[in-house]
């Protein structure tokens, strides 16, 4: 079963090397890797070059933004099983071989979420993230978060909504598992850590800088799934399922609680 991997890189330099090598060293055979990257300009596309190699396919073109460049790196993919790491994120040591297996034994689902281990842009690790059970009710009151890079689906599952939608440019990872999951996909969660998930400065995460935008996203979602606009009795629920993630997840309260937020994290000290 293959599984094709896109990473997709803007001037990540810093980072780049660290994440392609994630992936080329897994002890599953049968990859797929596929890095884009529309222009950089600080020496990320000689380490690309520098691993060519070992990458099956390479696109060097513009695109308009993060979630076409993805687009563009799936629509010459030609794995059954799928998966995007940012340029900053890593794989852990046997991810691969770990979502194969669940794959191939749990044919019925579309979608698998593992964890995550959040690191620095020193690769300390910072605290333990973790994916929740999905649904498109949690998720339209706040109360479903996939570890992006611990997320994986099968082709058809990404086939059958046309991709990610190019105008978002703060959550495309989370429409795009909105639009599975409105198309009845099927999701799992599976109980093992499967990359680190990295914050620095100039993340999204973590530097709040998109912070209006994801708001606006968040209201956009909410009248996607629910077919009507938030009303003022919505923030009740919103609280409600917000406690029930954390009952339902009591080791992700756990490490909320002890070592704080993920989002908006100033500092990157371990």
């Amino acid at each position: 079963m293959k599984i094709s991997i896109v990473t997709i890189s803007y001037n990540q330099a810093e980072f780049l090397e660290r994440a392609i090598k994630s992936v080329i060293e897994q002890d599953y055979e049968d990859i797929e890797y596929i890095v884009v990257d529309p222009g950089s300009t600080d020496g990320s596309r000689e380490i690309i070059e520098r691993y060519r190699s070992r990458i099956d396919k390479i696109i060097f073109e513009p695109d308009e933004g993060p979630a076409d460049g993805l687009n563009k790196g799936f629509s010459i993919a030609t794995g059954e099983i799928y998966g995007f790491l940012n340029s900053d994120d890593l794989l852990l040591p046997g991810a691969l071989s770990y979502v194969i297996d669940f794959f191939k034994t749990h044919t019925n689902i579309g979608v698998v979420s593992g964890h995550s281990i959040i690191i620095d842009e020193n690769d300390r690790k910072i605290r333990n993230s973790f994916s929740d059970h999905f649904s498109l009710l949690k998720y339209a009151y706040g109360a479903a978060i996939l570890m992006q890079p611990s997320t994986f689906f099968r082709a058809e599952a990404f086939e059958c909504i046309n991709g990610f939608n190019v105008s978002n440019r703060t959550n495309w990872d989370g429409e795009l598992f909105v639009d599975m999951a409105l198309q009845e996909v099927r999701f799992a969660l599976f109980d093992n850590f499967l990359s680190a998930y990295r914050l620095q400065p100039e993340s999204i995460t973590s530097s709040k800088k998109l912070d209006d935008q994801i708001r606006e996203h968040a209201c956009v979602m909410f009248q996607k799934i629910m077919k009507r606009d938030m009303m003022p009795y919505d923030l009740l629920f919103r609280v409600v399922y917000r406690l029930l993630k954390w009952i339902q997840n009591p080791r992700n309260f756990y490490e909320r609680l002890l070592k704080g937020p993920i989002y908006g994290k100033g500092s990157f000290k371990s």
